[in-house]
């Protein structure tokens, strides 16, 4: 069954990262925007969780990791929307890698995880990687989304390095409800987002697409949280990282994503080598 919610997965986050693209080009990236399709996925993922037992935790502490752990996903994902609307999505999927390096590196300094050779040159192949696909000659300089997209990845990984193993505590479709629509309303009331905003987001070209991007955020969810519940972490992470080379693909094919697209399958293919390291 794990290899089913793996597939699911890899469908499901393809999808996610196509779609939200395609909403930026006709929809301006904002907190609104990004509350919207948070809510869609968090609704979602909360009609799945009707299908399993639910659970609840009687540790406070576990819900306070999690409220503080919602803070940095809400960070995490705002910055992403405007970082998404900058790059190409198969380019962005690649960066979304770094958050994997950044796990390492606190395992390391915080948990106290042993030095392993693999796990240490997997993270420099992503970090390679995502070099070769920035890399132009005669121009260093850093564009602003790769900047915010690295930054993104530190937040998201300050927001697992809190949640490590919270989502078992709980039902896990809830659990993904939870990390969707608690960002929503934390991005809602820090911007002061009003509901007209909200709604001003959708008009008769978008809606589509932006229920699409939510469904798929959603499902993106469930389906990894429920791999790695049924498998073996060295089994399903590899797998699932079949993602970029996944995007890499739809997004030549049908968003006409093709600059630097011998850089994006070599880089790919790196990253999918890394997490076999790193999970191996």
């Amino acid at each position: 069954m794990w290899l089913l919610y793996v597939g699911l997965y890899v469908v499901f986050a393809i999808g996610y990262n196509q779609f939200y693209k395609v909403v930026l080009k006709t929809t301006k990236g904002d907190g609104a925007l990004t509350a919207l399709i948070q809510i869609v996925g968090g609704l979602t993922a909360l009609f799945f969780s009707v299908f399993f037992e639910y659970k609840f935790p009687t540790d406070w502490k576990i819900y306070l990791l999690l409220g503080i752990a919602c803070v940095f996903y809400a960070l995490s994902d705002r910055i992403n929307t405007s970082v998404r609307s900058g790059i190409e999505a198969s380019t962005f999927s690649i960066i979304k890698q770094l958050s994997t390096v950044f796990m390492i590196i606190a395992g390391l300094l915080f948990f106290k995880e042993k030095f392993v050779l693999k796990k240490i040159i997997g993270a420099i192949l992503i970090i390679f990687s995502n070099i070769l696909i920035f890399y132009q000659r005669g121009n260093q300089k850093l564009d602003k989304y790769v900047f915010l997209g690295i930054c993104s990845s530190i937040i998201s990984s300050i927001a697992l390095f809190l949640d490590v193993n919270n989502s078992n505590n709980f039902n896990f479709a809830f659990y993904a409800a939870i990390t969707l629509l608690m960002p929503a309303l934390i991005i809602i009331c820090g911007e002061r987002i009003k509901i007209s905003n909200i709604k001003g987001k959708i008009n008769k070209s978008n809606w589509k697409p932006i229920l699409l991007t939510g469904v798929f955020c959603g499902l993106t969810l469930v389906s990894q949280l429920r791999a790695y519940q049924l498998g073996e972490a060295t089994s399903v992470a590899p797998l699932c990282a079949l993602t970029v080379i996944g995007n890499v693909i739809v997004g030549y094919i049908f968003l006409g994503e093709r600059n630097n697209l011998l850089k994006k399958i070599i880089a790919a293919c790196l990253i999918i080598l890394s997490v076999i390291l790193i999970k191996g």
